[in-house]
């Protein structure tokens, strides 16, 4: 086929990219900036058309979908300093709406969205959630995960009303591996790198090889059932866990310490603070809360309908740090 890939460059957009190379598929990438584009390692990259320009404006949109059967929509404003929820909406939300006007005018048949694991609600070590459970506090309250619920169920009121067409909504957890170029979620493994007293909430995630992530997406494309979300995650993990896995992978030795959830509060109400007097930051109650909670997942719909793999988390962050060209002990992968 040939795609729109959105959100090319970013880390599951690259490995997206990727993969449908590897598949001998023709993929129109439109990005704001050429040179935020990576394809380094790629195969077939003669079968990229690199589009240059905002996915906002509705004529490049237009422009660069000509010729396109599929979308592959992997972009998401995630920075979680902004202050206004509106400032989330144009891409979280209303871009789902104008892909289906836009799926509408070009006679566009499958769409595959990336949402997040987030607007599903999170289970326990002993029972981790799946696809139906309903979205939880603190993630009710998130400005980013509130505005992908509205875009998701956008999609999916889409794909009820129009049963001709393939529209699948993929939920991935934390994604680790390679082209993680910002870096995005690679920003928590450099927190940690090589120091020998690491202080970590106590909270968990669901860890996943972003490559699996990427595999499942592009075979979204063909398989699962429309109208339906699936989560791409993989291994329940404590921050605390993670990061000594981590340095088993790097081979350094390391001294986790969990912090309590008091200090977070403060620091969370210290946030609110700066946030109300229009400082930007990260900080706030609604942020800090989500770090002591383990966001454990089931990933069993996707391994099944999607045929997604699972590449153990030590090889995900052993790509993560060979990509960036730090030393990486082979034998701990």
């Amino acid at each position: 086929m040939t795609i729109l890939l959105l959100g090319g460059n970013g880390l599951l957009g690259h490995n997206v990219l990727k993969a449908l190379l590897q598949r001998g598929h023709s993929v129109h990438a439109l990005v704001r900036r050429r040179e935020a584009l990576h394809t380094e390692g790629m195969p077939a990259v003669e079968r990229l058309t690199v589009l240059e320009g905002s996915l906002l404006d509705d004529d490049m949109l237009a422009a660069a979908a000509q010729g396109c059967e599929a979308i592959v929509n992997c972009v998401g404003v995630t920075d979680m300093s902004l202050l206004r929820y509106e400032d989330y909406l144009p891409v979280n939300r209303d871009l789902c709406r104008r892909l289906t006007q836009l799926m509408e005018g070009q006679g566009i048949s499958r769409l595959v969205h990336t949402g997040t694991a987030n607007t599903i609600g999170y289970g326990s070590p002993a029972a981790p959630a799946a696809e139906g459970a309903p979205m939880q506090a603190p993630f009710t309250r998130s400005f980013y995960a509130q505005s992908k619920r509205e875009g998701e169920a956008l999609l999916l009121r889409y794909a009820e009303a129009h049963p001709e067409r393939h529209v699948v909504v993929v939920c991935p957890g934390f994604m680790v591996g390679a082209y993680d170029t910002k870096p995005s979620s690679g920003a928590l493994l450099l927190a940690g790198y090589r120091r020998r007293l690491m202080p970590v909430p106590s909270g968990g995630k669901s860890f996943v090889a972003v490559a699996d992530a990427a595999e499942a997406v592009a075979n979204a494309l063909t398989q699962g059932r429309s109208g339906q979300r699936y989560l791409l995650t993989g291994e329940n993990l404590t921050l605390k866990e993670f990061y000594h896995r981590q340095a088993q992978v790097c081979g350094y030795r390391q001294r986790q310490v969990t912090l309590p959830d008091g200090l977070l509060r403060l620091a969370g109400w210290l946030g609110d603070g700066l946030r109300w007097m229009g400082i930007h930051t990260q900080l706030s109650t609604r942020n800090v809360r989500q770090l002591m909670v383990r966001e454990y997942y089931d990933n069993r719909r996707s391994r099944e309908e999607l045929s997604m793999s699972s590449t153990p988390l030590a090889q995900a962050i052993a790509d993560f740090f060979a990509w960036r060209g730090e030393r990486v002990l082979p034998g701990n992968k």
